[in-house]
């Protein structure tokens, strides 16, 4: 009976004593990263959203302000030796600013040094180029990212998801589908059972660069509402203490002798 309700266990909760970590920071895709930890944590998981500032990261849908989400860790108190997997969601500023952070880059690279579960998708494998993980692997992303993954040494494939060993990734929102289903079996450890769903690739050849961007965003993005007054006056006074915090850190740099700080507030 006990080893019968250990099964049902494992069954309902394939991640149940798995602890994930997702690495994001402001401007990440809210969809690409609410979704995977939610469907994560039914599955039985400790989910830490693993950030480059503590608080709470503000998400984006396309290039509108989203929701935030609150930090559980900084990179300097996360220990990637404490993780079972790593997730990456994608967006266009959150890969963009992780990618050139030292402490991020060390913090991925460890996964990918221990063979540990990666997980990306949409400008998420923008970091694992970074981190210098691609060379020899195959795999998808936003199809923007073509280019740059493929002179990372990757082999990129235009399909919704791509599996390679410990590494699963996908195009973007549109993919979420399979790409939960998948990353609940890659980080459950259920090798046989994602291998016969998502069979790993063997491609050798990357697929062929888009000839034009995807209609659907541009209509989207063509479409979107203006932002609010708030929303400007918000993005004003964000441009006005980042230009104060330059000048101040800039006049530090001149004076190393000063001790004056500017520290931003929220």
């Amino acid at each position: 009976m006990l080893l019968d309700r250990i099964r049902r266990v494992h069954r309902d909760k394939p991640l149940a004593g798995r602890r994930i970590a997702v690495l994001a920071t402001d401007g990440f895709e809210m969809v690409e990263l609410a979704v995977p930890a939610a469907a994560m944590r039914l599955a039985g998981a400790v989910v830490d959203v693993i950030s480059i500032h503590p608080g709470r990261i503000r998400g984006m849908n396309l290039h509108e302000p989203a929701s935030t989400v609150g930090v559980d860790l900084t990179l300097d108190q996360a220990d990637p030796a404490e993780y079972d997997g790593l997730l990456i969601p994608g967006g266009y500023v959150n890969p963009d600013l992780m990618r050139q952070s030292a402490d991020a880059r060390a913090f991925v690279r460890a996964f990918g040094d221990s063979r540990k579960p990666i997980a990306s998708l949409c400008h998420g494998p923008w970091v694992l180029a970074s981190a210098g993980l691609l060379k020899g692997r195959r795999l998808t992303s936003w199809p923007g990212l073509r280019d740059d993954l493929v002179n990372a040494g990757a082999t990129w494939l235009n399909e919704p998801l791509v599996h390679d060993g410990n590494l699963v990734t996908s195009r973007g929102p549109q993919d979420l589908k399979p790409f939960v289903t998948a990353i609940t079996r890659l980080f459950a450890g259920a090798d046989k059972e994602l291998e016969q769903e998502f069979p790993s690739s063997r491609a050798t050849q990357s697929a062929p660069p888009a000839n034009e961007p995807p209609r659907l965003v541009l209509d989207v993005m063509r479409w979107m509402p203006k932002p609010s007054v708030r929303t400007i006056l918000g993005l004003a006074v964000a441009a006005v203490a980042i230009s104060l915090y330059r000048r101040r850190h800039q006049e530090g740099v001149r004076s190393p002798s000063s001790p004056r700080r500017f520290t931003l507030s929220r």
